[in-house]
């Protein structure tokens, strides 16, 4: 009988996993003691050789786990430099996600842009004005977030490909709700707003260019964003 296959991230740790531990090998062989701040996250990148983003996912895990704590403004603080249980495994990284649908979600907007029916462009717009309408309610604007995107899919007809975007967007979890309310500005959520606007002016155009385009536009300044904060 074959043997059955193993997941693979049974043998190969996502990559904030590895950073978060080679962080917490800096904190040891630098001596940071509880209370005292880590270097920079600059600094940190350039000493452990990785992306900014890759070390931003590592520090909101070491976060999540307890090991240290981000004080906006100031920096990351040692809490403890170590924990008893290992840092949790919350699914892929933001990041990861994002790169996922900056490749899937464009090509979306493309096919939405051809296909789409007036009500699905109507279902479209009417997430569109729910989210300005709950710009100050987190909870709600979420809500109409996921709409958008969801109705965009959905205008395209492919079952499989609204499966694969609810997927991606149920990987929204405590990282990228931690990753928001570290870095989450109005101008970030001004700029989506004019975002959403402009990739639903480009499928109410049956443009596929321009649609690719918006989406793709939107997703790479979303990721600068919370990359660079």
């Amino acid at each position: 009988m074959a043997k059955k296959a193993h997941l693979t991230n049974e043998h190969e740790p996502r990559l904030y996993r590895v950073v978060a531990d080679k962080i917490q090998r800096l904190i040891e062989d630098e001596g940071i003691t509880a209370g005292e701040r880590l270097p920079s996250e600059r600094d940190l990148a350039g000493a452990l050789n990785v992306s900014r983003a890759s070390l931003r996912e590592a520090i909101l895990a070491l976060e999540l786990g307890g090991v240290v704590e981000v004080r906006g403004g100031s920096g990351v603080y040692l809490c403890a430099a170590k924990v008893e249980e290992d840092i949790p495994e919350v699914g892929p990284g933001p990041f990861e996600v994002l790169s996922a649908r900056r490749m899937i979600e464009s090509e979306i907007a493309a096919i939405a842009a051809r296909v789409a029916t007036d009500s699905a462009i109507d279902a479209i717009l009417k997430a569109v004005l729910a989210m300005e309408r709950e710009h100050a309610n987190y909870a709600s604007n979420e809500q109409a977030d996921r709409e958008f995107h969801l109705s965009i899919v959905r205008a395209t007809g492919n079952s499989a490909l609204v499966g694969t975007m609810e997927y991606l967007w149920n990987q929204r979890g405590r990282m990228w709700n931690r990753l928001k309310e570290h870095f989450q500005t109005e101008e970030l959520r001004q700029l989506t707003l004019t975002d959403h606007r402009n990739i639903l002016e480009a499928i109410a155009a049956h443009d596929p260019a321009a649609a690719r385009k918006a989406m793709r536009a939107h997703l790479e300044r979303v990721t600068r964003t919370f990359s660079r904060g």
